[in-house]
């Protein structure tokens, strides 16, 4: 029994030891915990992508997302894609996008997204891209997007692609 005392010892600090936390790509700045930070392939020549995360403000104070910056793009802009009378539009947020207090704000295709402009290369699958989020409060925040195939509607691959309602950015001329 004492042998078998020390091997399950053993093996609960292992798996303590070498267990990777749940949230280990999360980046938390004050009251804000940025999660789930994706992008999408682009074809050869696209000049656009799109970058989706999810934002929560664990905190009681709002804060706002006002721009950011990436070194692959030359322009950053925050945009939101919403049916107007029967037609998909996507408009920059020239004021940012608020992050009310104990709120969470999804960035996905459809939706709120992150617009990374004359793209210098290609954005590859596997590849990480580094971007700068820039916060009222919070202030200037590193994150990662992670990029996944050309039609992916969600980290990981997850989801059904239905390009008639989830427009696909890395093909846009601007």
């Amino acid at each position: 029994m004492h042998k078998l005392s020390r091997i399950l010892a053993f093996a609960a600090i292992s798996t303590i030891a070498f267990a990777a936390p749940a949230n280990a790509d999360d980046v938390k700045a004050g009251d804000l915990v940025i999660s789930q930070a994706w992008s999408r392939a682009t074809p050869g020549g696209a000049k656009v992508a799109g970058g989706y995360l999810t934002i929560e403000n664990k905190g009681t104070a709002p804060d706002r997302l006002i721009g950011g910056s990436a070194d692959i793009a030359g322009k950053f802009e925050i945009h939101e894609m919403a049916m107007e009378n029967g037609v998909m539009k996507m408009r920059p947020l020239d004021k940012g996008l608020a992050i009310d207090g104990g709120k969470t704000v999804k960035f996905a295709p459809g939706g709120y997204h992150l617009m990374l402009e004359e793209l210098k290369g290609p954005l590859k699958q596997g590849d990480s891209v580094p971007v700068t989020l820039q916060f009222e409060k919070a202030g200037k925040v590193a994150v990662t997007l992670d990029v996944q195939g050309v039609g992916a509607q969600a980290p990981g691959g997850a989801g059904h692609m239905d390009m008639k309602k989830m427009p696909d950015h890395s093909g846009m001329k601007m």
